[in-house]
């Protein structure tokens, strides 16, 4: 078995980031590894067949990215004491964080089992299934409802 020197956790910023992104940082800090928290907000361009301006696409694009990193700030802020790292990219979830995989040289993946839901896993698919199914390294699920 290879040495996990970085991981790599995909946060979605719903209610069971706290739960996941934990998890990563305090197995992180169990092994010495590194950890990099990724944030991806999905590219608003596939909607401009729709009828709705470059402009009011680029512009709610803005403010959806701001305010992923100011999500992402306080997710790293609730993780006092641990050595935790986060981005926020633009793209495909499933494709950008596998790019950041091959990027960053992560070692392994945590994804939750549990995020976004309803019309938009029904829309897109499930991002955590996609990365489990075609990621070149391992990836750990965790399941942020499960009972202890």
């Amino acid at each position: 078995m290879r040495e996990i020197k970085r991981i790599l956790c995909a946060v979605d910023f719903s209610d069971a980031t706290a739960k996941v992104a934990g998890w990563a940082a305090a197995f992180g800090r169990r092994i010495g590894a590194e950890v990099l928290l990724v944030h991806v907000v999905p590219d608003m361009g596939r909607y401009s067949d729709f009828q709705v301006s470059a402009g009011y696409i680029t512009g709610f694009e803005r403010e959806i990215i701001n305010g992923a990193r100011v999500n992402m700030e306080d997710c790293l802020n609730s993780l006092e004491g641990q050595e935790v790292q986060g981005m926020v990219i633009m793209g495909d979830p499933a494709r950008e964080i596998l790019t950041a995989v091959a990027e960053h040289k992560a070692d392994i993946v945590v994804v939750g089992t549990h995020g976004n839901k309803g019309l938009e896993s029904i829309v897109f698919g499930s991002v955590a299934d996609q990365i489990i199914k075609t990621c070149p390294v391992p990836v750990i699920s965790v399941r942020p409802y499960a009972k202890a």
